[in-house]
């Protein structure tokens, strides 16, 4: 889930990138105690205390609910409130991951020391057995143990550093499931609906890039899409660290996802040959109430109602409907949540294959994963509403018709004559008196759970044993539900569903969100008005009640997603009051520049009707490319040609130019012919980057090769290629920038003093040396680096020049057991890389943007 689901105050807490919710500042302590106690216990309050994890409602739903079963209740309650282990996975497409895995093994396996709380000996990290190639692991300390464990920091800069370059991913274990479940091949169109913060979008990328070889780009491609633009932000710098040509990023209603049809009038007959956007695959891990990520996230417990998931029912079904109409026939569709709530789960699921009608079944995927524990998903629920248990849609007062709908019960029966309940016990339930008392004469607080009533719930008819249920005492995890579907036939067309009074009435009734003094249900419709399919085009799609379609000129705000609907918390909406005061601002000196020097006229960027949003036009300038052709010499074998584009709609001042695989460039392609439907927040791999220097200026090209791009293009260059022993590459890895003469080997000093003024890529040149854990087949280690007037200077940020120290101190020669040399400590992170010129000054280069 990513925490699309979350309440206001978490989003603001991840924003804020806390990993770890398990302990609560000293002043939030303070708030709750009286100032004796203040002034008594000062020292105690010294350090940070835990989250309270008690909340009455939470475990007398569940109860009733029968998530697990009485006798391991108690287990699954005291799993739920200990601190969740930290998890991680190993990029496969890295070219480093055998050593990692290598690393991981020999090295911290053995040597971290962990106990548990007992004393007894336990292993720090372990692999997930059910997860393929031993590429996802598991420590058994939580990220905020690995923080401030001293014993444990190597390991912990280890993690920091690998996942920030993007040769792993820390992950919850249980997120890492719904994508493998998809079975995702590298010809696959794939759409992540609701991809932020994007670990599993990450997740679909190594797959489509499984078994690709060095130079060549999968056939498939990604679609990752997020309704929030600063969710979208974190998303594209998750993905970044993947250097992938093969991803687009969206900025879309996920309900309204487009699907770029073109017209089939006889216009563009000569057009591209994809004509539709239609997925092989669809991700739709939807939002959620989230109350699966409890242990992560233990803040919740004071926040959970049982009104999150009811509110959140419809949305849920408009979006799985949308990724359905989008997915082709015999394609797979994954539905996923980190809720345990049905109401969020099998509740949408059978409402999904009501509305489908046979033409999508539910897939049994019992027998993949053996080594996973899941357990099959319930038959039977009840739907709480208003401190009310409801067994069927006949026993919902008219009043409360809106909120509890047809689709949440497990028949989906809707009846036809509905009485007007009493304000007595009707059908043995409890309900509310008009004094907001039982017929006890107690009061009802939404925050607590009614008695329940002796009547049965009703038993679905749908397969719905073939869902997953992940519960954390299973394997000591999170908890999450995963749904598989297969797509037989296209969807049927669209039923109205007939509802009284105007739709103007309707709406006011749907849209009101009422909220008792203790915050409990959220009172807001589950039932959507019309079924989606792909008959029906995204802008026909009507709104449920949950959140009310924006018009085109609300589309082009930025939108802050919610689970309920929830305003913008404090701190998001302050960035976003900033953002438009700059944009305010900027559009004002633009106006003042304007004025005073006519010929400069500057505007905001379009995005065809998307404003304020970078274009996206495919670079055409064949004196540009012709010179980057040529001065690095890059075989025909590569195709260039259509495959770069630049964000600037004024190619004379493009600063970087991206290049996209083949179905990007298709998907691309349809989208201008289909009028630019597709919000593009980012797209395409950073190939090239103009040089700014003063250098860069005289050089014949004024292009370098970036280093997100290098690996792709390496195998197709032929010119400015430099190949350095193991001692000269850590020797430019340590000290930046190194003068001809200063080289080790003669022949390299010759050789550099050759090149021509730009860009150059420096290569390992590691015969007679094996790197650990890696097999023959190893792609070679290489760097950008600019050949200057008098010396090479290296072209990567500090980041990457570590990583790729550690991997140059790893080599070890067949001839002798000693490394290759002590490493000199590197110099600080800096976002700019000097280079000496001849008559002595300085000129900065920008290096490439941080993985």
């Amino acid at each position: 889930m990513g925490g699309r689901g979350r309440s206001r105050t978490q989003r603001k807490h991840f924003s804020q990138n806390r990993e770890n919710l398990w302990k609560r500042s000293k002043s939030d302590a303070s708030a709750t105690d009286s100032p004796a106690d203040n002034n008594n216990n000062n020292a105690a309050k010294s350090h940070w205390e835990p989250f309270k994890t008690q909340n009455p409602a939470f475990d007398e739903y569940y109860k009733e609910q029968g998530i697990v079963s009485s006798e391991e209740w108690d287990t699954f309650n005291k799993f739920l409130r200990t601190p969740l282990p930290a998890a991680f996975r190993i990029n496969s497409s890295s070219q480093f991951y055998k050593d990692i895995l290598f690393r991981l093994e020999n090295d911290f396996m053995k040597s971290l020391p962990a106990e548990d709380t007992d004393g007894n000996a336990v292993n720090a990290i372990e692999v997930l057995p059910w997860y393929p190639d031993h590429l996802a692991w598991q420590s058994y300390y939580s990220r905020n143990q690995l923080r401030k464990n001293q014993a444990l920091e190597q390991f912990h800069e280890f993690l920091k550093l690998e996942n920030e370059i993007g040769n792993i991913t820390r992950q919850e274990a249980v997120s890492m499931v719904p994508p493998l479940f998809l079975d995702v091949r590298p010809d696959h169109f794939v759409l992540d609906m609701c991809a932020a913060p994007g670990s599993k979008t990450f997740q679909l990328l190594e797959m489509i890039y499984k078994l690709t070889e060095p130079g060549t780009l999968p056939t498939g491609m990604i679609i990752a899409n997020d309704l929030d633009v600063q969710r979208c932000n974190l998303l594209i710098h998750q993905t970044k660290r993947m250097c992938t040509a093969n991803l687009i990023v969206t900025n879309h209603e996920a309900q309204n996802f487009p699907s770029c049809h073109l017209h089939k009038n006889g216009e563009n007959i000569n057009g591209p040959a994809l004509r539709q956007l239609q997925f092989d695959r669809v991700l739709c891990d939807v939002p959620c109430s989230g109350d699966g990520t409890l242990r992560k996230a233990p803040d919740m417990w004071k926040k959970w109602n049982a009104g999150m998931g009811n509110g959140l029912f419809g949305l849920q079904v408009q979006i799985a409907m949308r990724g359905l109409a989008l997915l082709k026939v015999g394609g797979r569709m994954v539905y996923s949540t980190c809720s345990m709530n049905p109401m969020e789960n099998e509740a949408v699921v059978a409402e999904l294959l009501r509305r489908c009608k046979g033409t999508v079944e539910l897939v049994d995927v019992s027998t993949e994963l053996p080594q996973l524990a899941r357990r099959p998903g319930i038959k039977t629920w009840k739907v709480r509403d208003k401190g009310v248990w409801l067994t069927s849609y006949k026993d919902v007062r008219r009043n409360r018709q809106a909120a509890a709908t047809p689709g949440m019960f497990p028949s989906g029966k809707l009846y036809d004559e509905i009485s007007e309940p009493d304000q007595e016990t009707a059908n043995g339930q409890t309900c509310e008196n008009s004094n907001g008392t039982d017929e006890n004469g107690g009061k009802l607080i939404d925050d607590s759970v009614a008695p329940t009533s002796n009547v049965e719930a009703e038993v679905s008819d749908l397969p719905l044993e073939r869902c997953m249920r992940i519960v954390p005492h299973d394997q000591n995890s999170g908890a999450f539900f995963i749904a598989v579907f297969q797509k037989l036939l296209p969807l049927p067309a669209p039923t109205p569903v007939q509802r009284k009074g105007t739709r103007g009435e309707s709406q006011k009734q749907l849209n009101e969100v009422k909220e008792d003094k203790n915050g409990d249900d959220i009172d807001v419709s589950g039932e959507m008005d019309v079924q989606m399919s792909e008959a029906a085009p995204a802008a026909s799609l009507l709104d449920t009640g949950i959140c009310e379609i924006p018009s085109d000129a609300d589309q082009n705000k930025n939108l802050v997603e919610t689970g309920t609907c929830e305003t913008p918390s404090d701190a998001d909406q302050k960035k976003i009051n900033e953002q438009e005061e700059k944009e305010e601002n900027k559009t004002s000196d633009d106006k003042a520049d304007a004025k005073t020097v006519p010929d400069k006229k500057r505007k905001l960027q379009m995005q065809g009707r998307w404003r304020g949003v970078d274009p996206v036009i495919f670079y055409k300038d064949e004196t540009v490319v012709g010179k980057i052709l040529d001065f690095y010499g890059i075989k025909e074998s590569f195709p260039i040609k259509g495959h770069l584009i630049s964000r600037n709609e004024d190619t004379s001042h493009v600063k970087r130019i991206y290049y996209v695989s083949n179905s990007v460039k298709e998907a691309l392609e349809l989208n201008l012919l289909g009028g630019q439907q597709l919000k593009i927040a980012a797209v395409g791999l950073k190939m090239f980057e103009r040089q700014t220097s003063k250098e860069g200026t005289s050089a014949p090209c004024l292009f370098r090769i970036s280093s997100e791009g290098l690996p792709l293009i390496l195998p197709h260059i032929t010119k400015q290629i430099l190949y350095a022993s193991p001692i000269d590459f850590k020797h430019l890895l340590q000290y930046k920038s190194i003068k001809f003469p200063d080289f080790v080997e003669p022949s390299l000093r010759e050789k550099a003093a050759e090149l021509i003024l730009g860009c150059c890529v420096v290569i390992l040149r590691a015969e007679g040396w094996v790197q650990s854990g890696s097999g023959e087949d190893a792609m070679p280690i290489a760097i950008g680096c600019w050949r200057g007037r008098t010396n090479v200077s290296v072209m990567v940020n500090a980041n990457d020049c570590q990583e790729l120290l550690e991997r140059v101190l790893a080599l070890r020669s067949d001839e002798a057991s000693e490394p290759v040399a002590d490493a000199v400590p590197i110099q600080e992170s800096t976002n700019d890389v000097t280079i000496p010129e001849a008559n002595g000054s300085d000129s900065t280069v920008m290096a490439p943007e941080t993985s």
